[in-house]
């Protein structure tokens, strides 16, 4: 009987989450030619994890999941939007004062750790690592960040980075597609140099499904743990529906974030194949 409070309390927190509220956007910030943040308060989401998402409804559009880039204890929170279909588009159009509906966190996230740390990612997949990163340098010896773009349009958050990593050891590497900024060529590139000459404690990454499966295959050669955020598609957030099965994980309460493990269990998938809104496997 002493438990009993306890399990009512946690599933009156479950069940507020799930509950659709609606937000107004205290900010919309440009971040490049194609990607917004968008910025709200909400007392729910300030309990949550780096890695967790929210289920964003666009008022006469669609609903769709997006991880927060932004957490603050007095509960201000963010979304990092790229304008890929048509939620998304829409959404980037809102304005500050604009209304919004949003439900979660859902999901697991990032686990910080302890030791020589490194942060990858892919596009705007860099989004979600902002909050963990603020975490990480909290306990990490060594923090470095990689982010992995098609050209110099599409690099993100770079200031936040500096202002991040100012105090602590790091390292920040950037990659350009076309050579317009930073290194030249793929992110996983650097990374394979790196893990040839530096023992590293966890990789955390999020991006593009077949970047992320290329540093898991590189993390496995070097014994070197991974934290991946994986995105699909998602209709109920709470692992009811099936749309966002993979093997036996269904992404969204599974994950997002699956570690190595959970990784090697959907291999044949992971990086090769998804459902699509009707539900078929299609490759990625």
């Amino acid at each position: 009987m002493q438990n009993q409070p306890h399990k009512c309390s946690h599933k009156s927190s479950i069940e507020s989450a799930n509950r659709m509220r609606t937000v107004k956007l205290l900010d919309v910030k440009e971040e490049n030619c194609t990607t917004k943040t968008l910025t709200f308060q909400d007392q729910i989401c300030k309990i949550a994890n780096p890695g967790q998402f929210l289920m964003v409804w666009i008022p006469g559009v669609d609903e769709i999941p997006i991880s927060l880039s932004g957490i603050s204890s007095d509960g201000v929170t963010s979304i990092t939007v790229n304008a890929v279909g048509d939620a998304s588009s829409a959404l980037n159009q809102k304005k500050k004062g604009d209304i919004i509906g949003i439900r979660g966190p859902f999901g697991k996230g990032f686990v910080p750790i302890k030791g020589n740390l490194m942060v990858i990612g892919g596009g705007t997949g860099l989004g979600p690592m902002m909050p963990l990163t603020e975490k990480l340098v909290e306990t990490a010896s060594k923090i470095t960040v990689m982010s992995g773009v098609k050209c110099q349009d599409n690099l993100l958050f770079l200031d936040r980075i500096d202002e991040l990593l100012c105090n602590v050891k790091s390292e920040t590497i950037c990659t350009t597609e076309d050579g317009s900024y930073g290194v030249e060529g793929l992110v996983t590139s650097q990374l394979e140099k790196k893990l040839a000459k530096e023992r590293v404690d966890m990789i955390y990454t999020c991006g593009p499904e077949p970047m992320m499966y290329h540093v898991f295959r590189l993390a496995e050669q070097h014994n070197v743990p991974v934290q991946a955020s994986l995105e699909r598609i998602m209709r109920c957030g709470i692992g009811l529906c099936g749309s966002c099965v993979i093997g036996e994980i269904r992404v969204c309460k599974d994950g997002p974030v699956l570690t190595s493990e959970q990784l090697r269990s959907i291999n044949d998938e992971f990086g090769k194949s998804r459902l699509d809104w009707t539900g078929k496997k299609i490759k990625q």
